[in-house]
């Protein structure tokens, strides 16, 4: 796991990231905490007669599955851990800073891809409402395109960190 940098006196973007990304570890934990209890109807529902089958539960449980798995991404790119793979000998500091950032350049163009794509697709959803429950599915769609500006946000921030240490700025 790479330790980011500590400075005494941290900038304004970096302490809205911070936050953002507390945030987003909220949010996380709510989506899994709230995706049992339609799980658990379905479930129930099935094998008992003792509560009614729900149409709603398949749909807001898909909804939450896709929020759940978008926010994770987002959470496990800004703790480097989403697209990190140790494949590398070991390299000096600088060597890793280098090959990190070659790394999170490869984050900056997926994400960008993300952004055009899912602002299409949430675009493409505006006007349109989910079959079983008529809930409107940009609700949805615009989880892509929020990932990608999370992960240009955070992967920038850990670009600007690497080439600090790769031009020797930092200790």
């Amino acid at each position: 796991m790479t330790e980011m940098p500590m400075r005494s006196n941290p900038s304004l973007w970096r302490r809205v990231t911070a936050g953002y990304a507390k945030l987003l570890e909220i949010l996380l934990a709510a989506c899994v905490g709230i995706l049992v209890i339609p799980v658990t109807l379905q479930i129930i529902s099935r094998y008992t007669p003792f509560i009614p089958s729900y149409i709603w539960t398949e749909e807001m449980a898909r909804f939450l599955f896709v929020w759940t798995i978008m926010i994770g991404a987002m959470v496990g790119v800004r703790e480097a851990q989403h697209f990190e793979v140790d494949v590398w000998p070991d390299l000096s500091r600088r060597s890793e800073a280098a090959v990190r950032i070659l790394s999170r350049l490869g984050i900056l163009a997926l994400a960008l891809v993300f952004v055009w794509a899912g602002i299409e697709f949430t675009r493409f959803a505006w006007n349109r409402t989910s079959e079983l429950a008529d809930l409107p599915l940009w609700v949805i769609h615009v989880a892509w395109p929020v990932a990608g500006f999370s992960w240009i946000a955070f992967a920038g921030e850990q670009i600007l960190d690497e080439a600090r240490i790769l031009f020797g700025v930092e200790p």
